[in-house]
């Protein structure tokens, strides 16, 4: 690592002085059909589970199998690009999924009409943008002056995958078998209808509780690349509310109507579409909500030391480097002046687009969140991954921060409301693509990549994702409607009922107040905050089945073998685990093609096999994935 912790001496894979095919036709054209693929699929997955996965490095091996294996060509660059363009779709998705459903709320409400492919495109496209260009700036301080330092896990990973070159066949084919396998066990159970994805019992003597899970592929991949550790954190605040906090509802408050819930708790209950699952519904839904607020909150206070040494470094760093005409290769950014063009243009925009109900202050007070919180992500990024970046968080405080400023400027009800998860949806978008980016160009730096090819490349995935999401967002809701079981987009659902609640007045603070409190004594126990109030808030059996992911992982990491040989177990299994969820995916993307187009119900089987079924099909899928990670490399 001596030669790694000196900026100075460390030398890329691909030499500055040499120049091999890198922004190609190619390139591009893969990786703005990977942006499209991972960013449906993952805003599927994300408006299913309440988080996302990197997709830089099932982009790079699939890259790798069509270049390489079937092109016949070989170029590290190009396959670094096509993960760089690729993985934006998935980190715009992220960003959007997150806020941007609550509009589709209101509409069906009948607050507000259903917002316009245009609007979307535009706040996706804003967010996705400035997130590129506040980033640029932190490459110098962030990705070259602190190599050594900032691990940047998953875009170390994802240079480890593209150096490994020669082994790519082998590695896309076991994304493109997981794709494919998840793809079929969706279509049988969720199409064909062949056994039920989820199954669950309602315990008689102990009421309120029910215990389920449900038998997805996403989920297993979700806890198998999270790990045990997060699995279980998540499996036990939906442990909290679904055998505590709701028996304690229905045991305490049996005959009572307890606000913001119409019926008494007992009518619930024994409501055959409601059950427990109304208690979780009516209530537990604000408690987990209060739980994530103040997890994200939480976790932007214990940063805060970090963000600002971080805002101090970026601003100090800004004019270096940037206007030296004879830069090597590697280190050519997009310039400056550049930069500021289109952050000045996209301020002037946000002001004068009524979707954004903000004078030119708010507009410009919006670009500077934005690059606070661009710092804090990137920042975040090179030291957790992408993958455990809170950028939700993040958005629960923008949001908060915007609802409480509109209000109090006089811009309140609906269009307050629009206006308050437009700008949180800029800004969440903000981080994310800041992450990803940062996440990107560290890959590049180590493979000896062009960071201004890369930069115009993730512009060029932020434009195809920004057109592509507003379709995804309409066919996903015109399919199943947000806040169902299909699809809880439960930070969406959250983000709502914050704004609502602060500018109607009507927030059940009570519960949110509980949930709040939860999480503070969470964090009093040193147990991740984020994790636990996500599982709080979803669904049971929704974090049942990650933890069936990552109980896999837990037994896979404690075989015995060589520290070489669990690492390439895991390898073996993320790889595999990346293509489930995408596959799972692209398959309920398909699903909800057929579900609008009206077939989904001609194509159903006239038998269904029973819950027990379920059960054995998902431990065939978990044995599968167990005995690929513990094959011998040939």
């Amino acid at each position: 690592m001596n030669v790694m912790d000196n900026k100075n001496e460390f030398k890329p894979y691909i030499p500055a002085n040499k120049i091999v095919p890198e922004f190609t036709v190619t390139s591009v054209l893969i990786g703005i059909i990977l942006a499209v693929v991972f960013g449906a699929a993952n805003a599927y997955l994300g408006l299913l589970v309440g988080m996302t996965i990197s997709a830089s490095i099932p982009a790079a091996v699939i890259s790798m199998g069509i270049i390489r294996i079937i092109l016949r060509r070989d170029s590290i660059l190009e396959n670094n690009l096509v993960q760089t363009i690729g993985s934006a779709g998935e980190s715009l998705a992220a960003g959007a999924i997150f806020t941007l459903p609550a509009l589709f709320l209101w509409a069906k409400e009948g607050k507000m009409d259903y917002p316009s492919i245009l609007t979307i495109f535009l706040i996706a496209l804003f967010g996705g943008i400035l997130g590129v260009c506040f980033m640029v700036p932190l490459r110098q301080a962030l990705i070259v002056e602190e190599h050594g330092t900032l691990p940047f896990p998953e875009g170390t990973a994802c240079a480890e995958v593209l150096l490994a070159g020669e082994e790519g066949g082998s590695k896309a084919g076991a994304v493109f078998s997981g794709l494919g396998i998840a793809a079929f066990y969706k279509l049988v159970a969720d199409g064909l209808k062949l056994f039920p994805s989820e199954i669950g019992y309602a315990f008689k003597g102990y009421a309120g509780s029910q215990i389920g899970i449900q038998v997805l592929p996403s989920l297993a991949g979700v806890g198998f690349i999270c790990g045990p550790k997060i699995s279980s954190y998540m499996l036990a605040g939906g442990a909290l509310s679904w055998f505590v906090l709701m028996p304690a509802i229905a045991l305490f408050g049996a005959d009572a109507t307890i606000y913001p819930g119409t019926e008494t708790i007992s009518a619930i209950l024994a409501d055959p579409e409601q059950g427990p699952g109304g208690l979780w519904t009516n209530y537990i839904k604000y408690i987990g909500a209060g739980a994530v607020a103040a997890g994200g909150v939480i976790s932007l206070i214990k940063t805060f030391p970090l963000i600002i040494r971080t805002f101090k470094q970026a601003v100090s760093s800004m004019g270096k480097k940037h206007q030296d005409k004879n830069v090597l290769r590697t280190q050519q950014d997009l310039p400056m002046s550049v930069l500021l063009i289109l952050i000045a243009a996209i301020v002037i925009l946000i002001w004068l687009i009524p979707t954004f109900p903000v004078n030119p202050i708010g507009s410009l007070i919006i670009v500077i969140f934005g690059f606070f919180f661009a710092t804090v992500s990137s920042r975040m990024v090179g030291l957790i991954g992408s993958s455990n970046n809170p950028v939700s968080g993040m958005a629960i405080a923008t949001i908060i921060i915007a609802t409480v400023l509109l209000k109090v400027t006089g811009t309140d009800g609906v269009t307050g409301m629009v206006g308050a998860i437009a700008i949180g949806g800029v800004i969440c978008i903000i981080a994310a693509i800041a992450g990803d980016t940062s996440q990107d160009l560290k890959t590049g730096f180590i493979v000896g990549a062009t960071p201004k090819k890369q930069q115009i490349g993730e512009m060029i995935g932020v434009v195809v994702s920004a057109a592509a999401i507003g379709g995804v967002l309409y066919l996903l809701n015109e399919a199943w409607g947000y806040g169902t079981d299909q699809i809880p987009a439960a930070q969406a659902t959250m983000m709502k009922m914050l704004v609502e609640g602060i500018m109607e007045a009507n927030l059940p603070w009570a519960l949110i107040l509980i949930g709040v409190c939860i999480a503070i004594v969470v964090e009093i126990l040193k147990v991740p905050v984020m994790p636990f109030a996500v599982g709080m808030y979803l669904p049971f059996s929704l974090s049942a089945g990650i933890m069936a992911g990552g109980a896999v992982r837990w037994i896979v990491e404690r075989v015995k073998g060589s520290d070489e040989e669990k690492k390439e177990r895991a390898d073996r299994g993320v790889l595999f685990t990346s293509g489930l969820i995408a596959g799972e995916g692209i398959m309920g993307i398909v699903l909800a093609v057929l579900a609008v187009a009206g077939v989904d119900g001609k194509i159903v089987l006239p038998f269904s096999l029973p819950q027990i079924g379920s059960l054995i099909i998902f431990v065939v899928l978990l044995f599968g994935l167990f005995k690929l990670c513990m094959k011998k490399n040939k």
